[in-house]
């Protein structure tokens, strides 16, 4: 790890005024700290916002609140959120370790870098990490990453289980920067790879995030989170599915569904969300929406078994979710 600089600002203002292009905001840092470790992320100045007024979780007209600084397991053992948000506290029950939900914060999770093995080997190239450089994924190693939204610059995907439960629930952010406070939809805050890989997200220099909204869900709305991987735990998706349903009768009346695990960022499939709407909650019909979930996927060499798994995944999620008469 390189020498840096280190500050505890007292209000976001000072945050701001404090922070550089080369500052990094230190929250949980349970994934700043280990790319430091590694010198993947080397910054001048690191400022510990954990003093800031960035917490607080609730419910009113307007939907869900979370602040950015609030821990993955106190949000996931909310009763609020095991009510009426299942499937953002089922992601959460599901992500990382114990000891890691209980020092990771709501905001730093949607920021974490990529695990792809290339990207945290300094000795590799990546044009992730040195953009230009090559991505030996394409042709090397290549099971866990992505099937959709790659390119020929990056096949990353995207690490945070909670980010594929709020995109499908339209979660918004609330960023705070030199420019003041603003907002922005988490689906539009991640960048496809394209040729700038390095770009991942719509924060702007010395910007951080202060909070998470989401908007209510319909009453009788039904939601949860399927996460499928090598172990039973503190292991990444191979695939994951973020489900809420609203039905009446047997009839889907409003479907949400984003992916994980294969995808360069959170996915969201609303052909599968248009082919869900008006038919009967059933086997056939899931099977059939869940057919469109891979039209667009572009498997490597070595995850191909991906297109079939997402597959399964979404069918497993809807019946368990929707159930299947």
């Amino acid at each position: 790890m390189r020498a840096f600089g280190f500050d505890t600002p007292h209000s976001l203002r000072t945050a701001v005024d404090r922070a550089t292009e080369n500052t990094r905001y230190l929250a949980g840092g349970t994934t700043l700290v280990d790319l430091m470790k590694l010198e993947v992320m080397a910054p001048e100045r690191v400022l510990d916002i954990n003093r800031l007024p960035l917490k607080g979780i609730r419910y009113d007209r307007d939907g869900l609140f979370l602040g950015a600084l609030e821990r993955m397991s106190d949000v996931a053992a909310h009763p609020l959120l095991r009510g009426s948000y299942r499937v953002i506290s089922q992601a959460l029950e599901l992500s990382a370790s114990p000891q890691l939900r209980n020092m990771a914060s709501m905001g730093g999770n949607l920021l974490q870098r990529t695990r792809c093995g290339y990207f945290r080997d300094t000795t590799m190239p990546c044009n992730k990490r040195e953009p230009g450089s090559g991505c030996p994924a394409l042709d090397g190693e290549n099971r866990g990453h992505a099937i959709l939204g790659t390119s020929t610059s990056c096949a990353a995907t995207h690490p945070s289980d909670v980010a594929v439960a709020l995109v499908a629930l339209d979660a918004q952010l609330q960023v705070y920067g030199p420019g003041g406070q603003r907002t922005t939809a988490l689906q539009d805050f991640y960048h496809l790879p394209g040729d700038t890989p390095h770009l991942e997200n719509r924060l702007r220099p010395r910007e951080l995030i202060t909070a998470i909204t989401v908007p209510p869900l319909a009453k009788g709305t039904r939601s949860g989170y399927l996460k499928i991987r090598d172990r039973q735990s503190y292991e990444f998706a191979l695939t994951s599915a973020a489900v809420a349903l609203r039905i009446q009768g047997n009839t889907i009346h409003e479907a949400r569904i984003a992916v994980g695990g294969v995808g360069t960022r959170p996915w969201r499939l609303a052909a599968v969300e248009s082919a869900l709407i008006g038919k009967p909650a059933s086997e056939a019909t899931y099977e059939a929406a869940a057919a469109q979930s891979t039209e667009d996927a572009r498997p490597l060499a070595h995850n191909e078994f991906k297109v079939e798994l997402l597959r399964r995944t979404l069918v497993r999620a809807l019946i368990t979710v929707g159930g299947a008469r």
